[in-house]
């Protein structure tokens, strides 16, 4: 079989957030190399995160191991580098990610093989499992196996000997649980053997299974293929038989009598849509009176506190003062009175992910994937993009089809990720507050109606020929969420969305305040100007005749899009900053801030203030979501195709901004 090679890279693991960094610290050079395969959903990606700390994201769907994780693991004492490698369920590659996967375990294409292959082995699924370790066996890279999900197989009626196993498929196993772990340490041990045994034996003496021991042929004669094929089949069938034993009649588990009703035609989509509203309801009900308080912190206590010590040492009433309190006080500030909200929310959404439910939004999506030419795979990436954009375009590489990669990514953008729902939030406490949870959701419910019209859009133009192959997916049994790994799922989040304020966001509060500190026209000095007289102000009116027809005209609105073309949580600053010094005595700055957006948008739509803010968060979801992205399409799709994206999202967020405020004023 022939593939194209990936990239020769190892990069970085993708994750939830667009801001998140490494998995953990570097290991020593010259370490020896532990890498981890396995099929997706069988504990690999957890696994990983027990051995190393990096608590990197563990999802219950494939992709979301989109490249190769590294940390530092050490077993017997030794520090190694671990690799975390796309989950595969064969070293024939149907995609790139798989494609890594294999040409790692091959070491084609100028990629360095692991010392040591821990092949993570699922006892519920356990011939889908082994065929994996039967073609990594006929290599000469020494081989341990994870055997993890124990207590799920038993509950089907099933009991795996480990010691049977490991005599079946000669490599040692180890009994795992990895989700409260245990078998951590009988694994280490393991490992150390192996890599001893590995550092003291030249290459090329193979472990081979059964009568699988000749080198794995690449591109030869079809029937030896299918010959070969044969034989590893053959050879899992008798280690299943002989590692395995079934107690009793296999009864139909609660597991797959819940998803008769949670994946079905009708009742599935309408329970996901409702457990999603409720997720919503839930966040902005409960995290409002932790926002008001830490409004109040930084507001009062903060601001007064930087002013009188900026006074104490003669920089009271300076331009310095002005920078610090109403620049980066007030808009880094504003932005980290939505940490709770984003802390809930992250950590419903793991305990979702955890329980197995999350991944029964692609079989659920599965005929909607289908009617704009796209797999039911394609919605996995897309449901990364509901957390962040970034990962989510990589995670289109689980993709088969260039086409099929090509409109997955072309369609992420239009994914509500976590950075415009602080910006909904604000909107919708401001204007909707008895109803802000549901004008949440009910964005949500656009963007997913946005994903499909313009897949059915791009479709009609460009590919009318592409069909879509039929969803093959292993749903994950139902499980109870562990407290250690939802925590740690949320934080690992919550860190990228603050990673971003004290990043990013501190460097655009900065330009934000530079610009307006700078006068046009008139006699104030730098930093004393109104903002309305600055150059900030200025830039933005000559921009705000371009969205008048949609009802936000004015330059108060048309300055925080720009602003949040780098990141949309920067739009939240820069209305804080905007309002900074008229709202300077009042330490309830988003009461402060919530009145003066209602004074713009009413100003703006000449009295139609519910349509224009319809408008402008639909023109927010709509519109680029923020210069990453734009990096991370143009690293998968190329130039062309990612200003082909920019101009459809704006063109697309400008129509449907007029559109709903035209009508939506006439109402």
């Amino acid at each position: 079989m022939t593939t194209t090679a990936p990239s020769t890279r190892v990069p970085a693991a993708a994750g939830p957030s667009c801001h998140e960094g490494g998995t953990g610290e570097a290991p020593p050079p010259g370490a020896a190399t532990v890498g981890l395969v396995g099929a997706p959903n069988v504990g690999k990606s957890t696994l990983f995160n027990s051995l190393t700390g990096a608590r990197r994201s563990v999802g219950n769907w494939p992709g979301t191991t989109v490249e190769v994780g590294r940390g530092t693991w050490r077993p017997g004492g030794t520090p190694v580098a671990l690799i975390d490698l796309p989950g595969a369920y064969s070293l024939d590659p149907m995609s790139p990610d798989e494609a890594l996967t294999s040409d790692l375990i091959r070491g084609e294409h100028g990629l360095e093989r692991p010392d040591v292959v821990v092949v993570v082995a699922s006892a519920a699924h356990l011939a889908r499992s082994l065929y994996l370790l039967a073609q990594i066996r006929e290599t000469d890279v020494p081989v341990v196996v994870a055997l993890t999900m124990a207590d799920v197989a038993a509950r089907r009626g099933v009991t795996v000997d480990a010691a049977a196993l490991a005599e079946a498929v000669g490599a040692p196993t180890v009994l795992l649980d990895p989700r409260r772990r245990r078998g951590d340490v009988e694994l280490s041990d393991a490992v150390a053997t192996a890599l001893t045994g590995h550092r003291g034996a030249p290459r090329g003496g193979g472990q081979g299974c059964c009568t699988c021991e000749r080198p794995a042929n690449n591109g030869g004669d079809e029937a030896e293929e299918l010959a070969r094929a044969d034989e590893r089949f053959a050879w899992v069938a008798a280690a299943v038989v002989a590692a395995s034993h079934r107690s009793g009649q296999a009864r139909t588990s609660w597991s797959d009598r819940i998803d008769r009703w949670a994946t079905a035609p009708v009742v599935g989509p309408v329970l996901f849509l409702a457990v999603m509203w409720a997720l919503f309801q839930v966040t902005t009900t409960v995290a409002s009176p932790l926002q008001d308080w830490l409004d109040r912190l930084f507001g009062g206590p903060v601001s007064s506190g930087a002013r009188g010590l900026l006074g104490d040492v003669g920089l009271g009433g300076t331009w310095f003062e002005g920078l610090v309190v109403n620049g980066l006080i007030a808009g880094v500030g504003m932005l980290l009175t939505f940490v709770p909200l984003m802390a809930l929310m992250f950590l419903l959404l793991a305990v979702l992910e955890d329980s197995g439910y999350l991944a029964r939004a692609a079989v659920v999506t599965d005929r909607l994937m289908a009617r704009i030419g796209l797999p039911g795979r394609a919605f996995l990436p897309l449901v990364v993009g509901f957390g962040c954009n970034v990962p989510a375009i990589s995670a289109t590489r689980i993709l088969p089809g260039s086409r099929h990669r090509i409109m997955t990514a072309l369609l992420v953008p239009f994914t509500a990720c976590s950075a415009r729902l602080t910006v909904f939030v604000l909107l919708g406490t401001t204007f909707f507050p008895r109803y802000a949870g549901t004008v949440v959701f009910l964005m949500y419910v656009v963007s997913i109606v946005l994903v499909v019209l313009v897949g059915l859009i791009l479709r009609s133009a460009l590919w009318r020929t592409m069909g879509a192959d039929p969803l093959v997916i292993d749903l994950p049994p139902y499980q109870r969420p562990t407290v250690r790994l939802s925590l740690a799922v949320m934080w690992l989040r919550l860190k990228g969305f603050l990673r971003t304020a004290a990043g990013i966001i501190v460097a655009t509060v900065v330009v934000v305040w530079l610009l307006q500190a700078v006068p046009v026209g008139g006699s104030a000095a730098f930093g004393h100007v109104p903002v309305a007289d600055s150059l900030y102000a200025t830039l933005s009116r000559s921009l705000a005749p371009l969205v008048s027809l949609a009802g936000f005209g004015r330059w108060e609105a048309v300055s925080a899009l720009v602003v949040g073309f780098v990141a949309k949580e920067a739009v939240i600053s820069s209305w804080a900053q905007t309002y900074a010094v008229t709202s300077a005595s009042n330490h309830n700055t988003s009461v402060a801030l919530s009145h003066h957006l209602i004074d713009t948008f009413t100003a703006s739509s000449g009295g139609h203030t519910t349509a224009a803010v319809a408008g402008f968060m639909v023109f927010l979801l709509a519109y680029t979501p923020c210069v990453a992205t734009l990096a991370a399409q143009r690293r998968e799709l190329g130039t062309r195709w990612t200003a082909f994206g920019l101009a459809v999202q704006l063109t697309v967020a400008w129509t449907l901004a007029v559109l709903v405020f035209q009508v939506g004023s006439r109402l």
